[in-house]
């Protein structure tokens, strides 16, 4: 007999011993013979329809002392047993016996569903943030100061010094036109110095000084990191050549790895709470700003982008974070989230009918919070479910071979 045969049968045993010794043995009384009925003191005749073995109920014997496939005496199904006859199949324990069997049964309840949503995200730079410094006219580096990537700089830090010779040709011929008392000629000559990209700090002091400065000192337009550094001393440069990039560190993204399953509770503008382990006790706040389109096909996941304020620069890219994503707390149809049965090709719950029955139903499950699952389709309102022993119950289900209830049969 295989390992799953053998296990399936002490599932069995072990839930036949104890309504046994609930019953007090009477749960096996009367089966015994060859006869079509069976008849017990003081009970009525009850009419054997076949007899089976529960590991293959789709095998049926006319004889009682058949042996079925699995090589396991066979036993009695009777006429009236609930099975048959039309009658809803079901799962039969000696209300007795509940207690015993650890079996707990609870009603599908109309609730809130906390609706947090509990995944792992790193810290990432703001990419939206960033800054390119380039040269605006050809030229040569004079100087470089100590910068490096990764190093941290504020707004108007140096980057470089570089020397552009048609800056100086074009400040002589401002000077020079200056000196003719044209305005209308002086105005287009500094309207030219803009177009080369000079700053009006710097126009304005060459036109105060008379002097042209061809040398200029190109510095960081903000605050943030350096990302890419590619300039040395003496190297040649090109209009519009990129010599660094920064990164601003004023906000970082989070990005949130949602399970794929669970790609329907998040949306744009939902509220986010990290936490580090850099930062014991202290949460950040932020919010949704952007579901990734594309999926990660490794792990089966989506990105949500979350901003978040970094004050003082803490949060470091890279850094791993506990992210709790807020729900709606809309209400919901909720049972406990132990009670619901995942067989990879179905969901289901056990019902509790009443007075020691007990029968399988589909169910469509939704969102999840709090041990509580959201129950879509497959219960009503007020329907027992099992909450503790269940998977007793759907082994026996199983093996007397009772389907569930289909989705959409709820009464």
């Amino acid at each position: 007999m295989s390992m799953d045969a053998t296990t399936a049968v002490r599932w069995r045993a072990g839930l036949m011993a104890a309504v046994l010794i609930a019953g007090g043995g009477g749960y096996w009384l009367g089966q015994r013979g060859g006869s079509g009925t069976e008849t017990g003191s003081g009970q009525t005749e009850r009419k054997v329809l076949y007899w089976y073995d529960p590991m293959v109920p789709a095998e049926h014997y006319d004889n009682p002392n058949s042996l079925s496939s699995m090589g396991m005496k066979t036993q009695p199904k009777y006429a009236d047993d609930g099975a048959a006859a039309g009658a809803t199949p079901e799962v039969t324990i000696d209300p007795a016996a509940m207690q015993n069997l650890g079996i707990r049964v609870v009603p599908a309840k109309v609730g809130s569903l906390a609706g947090a949503l509990n995944v792992t995200g790193s810290i990432d730079f703001n990419q939206r943030d960033v800054a390119i410094v380039q040269a605006r006219s050809g030229g040569f580096v004079a100087r470089v100061y100590a910068r490096a990537p990764g190093d941290v700089i504020r707004a108007g830090a140096p980057i470089a010094d570089v020397q552009l010779p048609e800056w100086g040709g074009a400040q002589t011929e401002f000077l020079a036109v200056k000196r003719l008392g044209r305005p209308d000629l002086t105005a287009a000559a500094r309207q030219r110095l803009k177009l080369l990209g000079m700053s009006d700090g710097l126009i304005a002091s060459v036109e105060r000084s008379g002097r042209t400065n061809s040398t200029i000192s190109i510095t960081s337009p903000m605050s943030g990191v350096i990302q890419t550094l590619d300039v040395r001393v003496g190297m040649t440069l090109t209009q519009g050549q990129t010599l660094a990039q920064v990164t601003g560190i004023g906000t970082v993204w989070l990005n949130a790895a949602v399970p794929e399953a669970q790609a329907g509770l998040v949306r744009v503008g939902q509220s986010a709470s990290a936490t580090l382990t850099a930062f014991p006790g202290e949460a950040f706040g932020g919010r949704i700003i952007a579901i990734l389109p594309a999926a990660q096909t490794d792990s089966r996941t989506i990105t949500a982008r979350i901003e978040l304020a970094n004050r003082g620069g803490r949060l470091r890219p890279g850094m791993f974070a506990q992210v709790a994503l807020g729900g709606t707390g809309s209400t919901a149809l909720l049972v406990p989230s132990e009670a619901v049965i995942r067989t990879g090709t179905r969901t289901i719950v056990m019902l509790a009918i009443g007075n020691g029955r007990y029968q399988p139903a589909e169910v469509r499950t939704g969102r999840e919070g709090g041990g509580q699952t959201e129950i879509l389709e497959g219960l009503a309102v007020g329907e027992k479910v099992v909450a503790s022993g269940q998977f007793l119950l759907d082994s026996e289900a199983s093996l007397t071979g009772i389907p569930a209830r289909k989705l959409g049969a709820t009464k």
